[in-house]
């Protein structure tokens, strides 16, 4: 934690103005380059190479995002008074964003039932429970990684859960919290995609009946179909239990990471008090601590899947329960388990500020026209054969840029499908490429939703967790491209 500060104090002041004044005066001198039709061109990327640039540079990402959006505003229009105008724009307008109130209310939801959880004793019980089952390091990252698979209705569900669940007994048996964010993250989205019973199998399904790639009604069933050819997700789930079952070694920062835990310090430096740890939790058996975690995780999924799949609905139903079963136990007040609801959303309000910057930076891209112009780039080199590797590393990229993996498809899937139908290539194929790429741009983007809630349910930062995943997303990725193609040739 001290090197962090010290690292502050002796960058002087002024070189970071200085800095920021060079870069806003190009980006305000950029903005006059935009073509003769209004385009920005390869001027659309700066914005997210500069976010990713800095991310990398100052190991701040949310401090990164901001740069990369006030650098898109300037971009469109370097007037000052316009910046500041757009600015209270795009950021209304995306708090106003459907989507975005529905991420604010899970997440904080889901902050609040965690913390519930824990300070009722029952997390600790689940735990100690696992204690007896899980006797080494390895058993514990297979099991962790097993209970990341059962739970498969939602990305957010398994991220916060999850984590919750098994970061007592990882530190336990001295693994990095960035391990654990990694396994916990790599059966997050990767899994969701192949699961039809999901809220991605839900919102992508219905995508697909709006953008005429299936018929009123065969949303899902074409999803179900493209399964087989999400290859990201089977690609993230081979490297996952490789590294649990330590026949992948542990690579670069995530070397680093687990020398440091084995040596004694599984909680990186400075992330002490991220998370949702209790100090002081009520006496209660192992069984009933047990069924105290067991019965709330089973009423949100199974109340979630009654609404449809719909997790807010599922969340609000389980919190209820679980203040009437804690209360009704006298585990904890009125007062307390409030109290508990309310820090779970505090907790929240990194990750969500986060993520709520990475909708500015797709909403910037968008005025930008990113997407069209990657997209409308490649097309002229495009074939048949190679249009699946063609879609998942270009809609990857503009995921990963944007970090928004549901939200870019929005866009894009009015351009990609008509060119699949075009160009007579399997439907299935195309959708199982795009699923693939939405999962890996969400799986390694350092700002995604996904990433964000996986290293705040472990309890290490953004940063350290991207870090030590990026190499096996890169590998996950190596191999769903090089499938993909395979696939592409075979099956033209």
């Amino acid at each position: 934690m001290n090197t962090t500060v010290q690292t502050r104090i002796s960058t002087p002041p002024w070189k970071t103005v200085g800095a920021c004044t060079l870069i806003a005066i190009a980006f305000g001198f950029m903005s006059t380059l935009q073509q003769d039709d209004g385009a920005y061109g390869i001027l659309s990327l700066l914005p997210s190479l500069l976010i990713v640039a800095t991310a990398i540079i100052t190991k701040r990402p949310l401090e990164s995002i901001f740069a990369g959006i006030m650098a898109g505003l300037l971009l469109l229009n370097p007037n000052p008074d316009a910046v500041f105008t757009s600015l209270g724009d795009i950021a209304t307008s995306v708090m106003m964003n459907e989507t975005i109130a529905w991420i604010i209310l899970v997440c904080g939801m889901m902050g609040g039932l965690i913390t519930m959880l824990e300070k009722g004793g029952s997390v600790l019980a689940f735990s100690g429970m696992l204690v007896h089952r899980l006797k080494n390091k390895r058993q514990t990252l297979i099991g962790t990684t097993v209970l990341g698979l059962a739970v498969f209705i939602d990305d957010y569900l398994n991220s916060l859960a999850v984590s919750a669940s098994m970061k007592n007994l990882t530190d336990r048996y001295r693994i990095s919290r960035e391990k654990l964010a990694f396994v916990v993250d790599s059966t997050a989205a990767p899994v969701c995609i192949l699961v039809p019973v999901s809220t991605w199998a839900v919102y992508f399904a219905a995508l697909l009946e709006e953008n005429n790639a299936a018929a009123e009604g065969a949303g899902m069933m074409l999803y179900i179909e493209s399964i087989p050819y999400m290859a990201y997700g089977w690609a993230a789930l081979i490297i996952v239990w490789l590294v649990v079952a330590d026949i992948i070694p542990d690579i670069g920062p995530m070397k680093k990471a687990e020398a440091r835990a084995q040596a004694g310090q599984p909680i990186p430096d400075g992330c002490d008090q991220i998370g949702f740890d209790a100090s002081e939790l009520p006496e209660t058996s192992p069984m009933r601590g047990l069924m105290n975690f067991l019965l709330p995780m089973a009423v949100l999924v199974g109340a979630s899947m009654y609404y449809d799949i719909d997790l807010l609905k599922g969340a609000l139903v389980a919190s209820i329960f679980t203040m009437v079963l804690y209360y009704w136990q006298r585990l904890l007040s009125f007062g307390e388990l409030v109290e508990s609801m309310l820090t779970g959303f505090k907790v929240m309000l990194q990750p969500i500020a986060m993520v709520a910057a990475g909708f500015m930076v797709k909403e910037i891209n968008d005025q930008l026209g990113m997407t069209p112009y990657i997209i409308d780039t490649l097309v002229p080199y495009l074939s048949s054969e190679l249009l699946p590797a063609a879609v998942f590393v270009v809609m990857a990229a503009v995921v990963f840029a944007t970090g928004s993996s549901w939200g870019v498809f929005v866009i894009s899937l009015p351009i990609v499908i008509p060119l699949a139908q075009n160009m007579d290539v399997s439907m299935p194929l195309t959708i199982g490429a795009l699923l693939s790429a939405s999962a890996f741009g969400s799986h390694a983007c350092f700002f995604s939703d996904s990433t964000v809630l996986s290293a705040q349910g472990s309890g290490c930062s953004t940063m350290d967790h991207a870090v030590t995943q990026i190499p096996y997303a890169l590998m996950g990725g190596a191999l769903a491209f090089a499938s993909l193609l395979i696939l592409g040739f075979s099956m033209a």
